[in-house]
């Protein structure tokens, strides 16, 4: 049965340096605990039944306290005591509809109420969830998906699945006469089957294909991304961490062969972040029991850094 869990206490820990200086801060020092209000709140989706409905190799349920830990022991600087922890959804074995509903619910709750969010999956099913949520919370507005992905996630499935999210929010965009607008960066040609590139065509995706990310200036990059942006009043960021190279992300269901590398995928998300446009922002797919030496839990962390030191939340308290 799907269940709110908060964080446990010995997650958020990591190397005390006040002795030093009070400036001398870490993460763990600065989040706020157990729903203290601040303007961004990291949720958890603990969840990796869609990567096993599309055949994956699961353990990303154990993602969001993994990517905690990891993030706990960073240093803290601008941005970082912005964030509380609003804790996790634990599925366990309620069916995935249900809590993908669940957990929409509560990312609209925040959102109704100025609090951004930030969200570790879980399998990309996570975005979905996330998704409908942002776009229940802002009924009036132009919602712009960017996804940073190897897979453009738009497979037609009669269930839910980690592979049917964007598929699902446009079927809702559908259903609700608005528009839909999806712009995928780092998708792979040679994972994505013919059926999947016509999908997209119909539905007017924008893709910038791995190859192009690579080669493409980062200014190009950057206005590609900026004239889409200027399409949507509210903005959200899904990262697949499969979008990066395997040797930057070997936790993951499914290692890109050639990716998007960490260096060309920060400021490409940091420019994002900037604009104030963004309300909710996740990071989904890492698998800590494919992660041995947790190179992959390290990148995770600190493109989760990036997000939270950059993220403009303009006029919120």
């Amino acid at each position: 049965m799907s269940h709110w869990q908060p964080t446990a206490d010995d997650v958020w820990q990591g190397r005390n340096d006040l002795a030093e200086s009070p400036e001398a801060l870490r993460l763990f020092q600065t989040v706020g605990q157990h729903n203290e209000p601040r303007p961004i709140v990291l949720l958890g989706f603990a969840c990796d039944e869609g990567v096993k409905r599309n055949h994956g190799r699961t353990g990303a349920a154990a993602a969001p306290d993994a990517l905690r830990k990891m993030l706990a022991n960073l240093a803290a600087h601008a941005g970082h005591d912005r964030i509380t922890d609003g804790g996790t959804l634990r599925v366990g074995d309620t069916p995935l509809e249900e809590a993908q509903a669940l957990f929409s619910q509560k990312v609209s709750h925040y959102h109704q109420q100025g609090v951004r969010t930030l969200v570790f999956g879980g399998g990309h099913e996570t975005a979905f969830a996330h998704g409908l949520g942002i776009y229940q919370a802002h009924p009036d507005k132009t919602v712009g998906i960017i996804n940073f992905d190897a897979h453009l996630d738009l497979r037609r499935n009669d269930v839910a699945t980690s592979g049917t999210p964007f598929r699902q929010l446009a079927h809702y965009c559908e259903q609700n006469q608005r528009p839909f607008h999806y712009l995928c960066v780092g998708a792979s040609l040679a994972a994505n089957t013919q059926a999947l590139v016509t999908e997209a065509e119909r539905l007017n995706v924008e893709i910038v294909w791995d190859t192009d990310a690579l080669t493409r200036s980062l200014d190009d990059l950057h206005r590609q991304i900026g004239i889409f942006m200027e399409k949507c009043e509210i903005v959200y960021l899904t990262i697949d961490l499969d979008v990066l190279p395997a040797w930057q992300m070997p936790g993951v269901s499914a290692p890109a062969a050639v990716g998007l590398p960490i260096e060309r995928l920060l400021p490409l998300v940091g420019a994002i972040c900037e604009s104030p446009s963004l309300w909710g922002a996740d990071l989904v797919e890492y698998n800590p029991s494919l992660d041995i030496q947790q190179f992959g839990a390290r990148t995770a962390a600190r493109i989760a850094w990036q997000i939270l030191h950059q993220w403009n939340i303009g006029d919120c308290p």
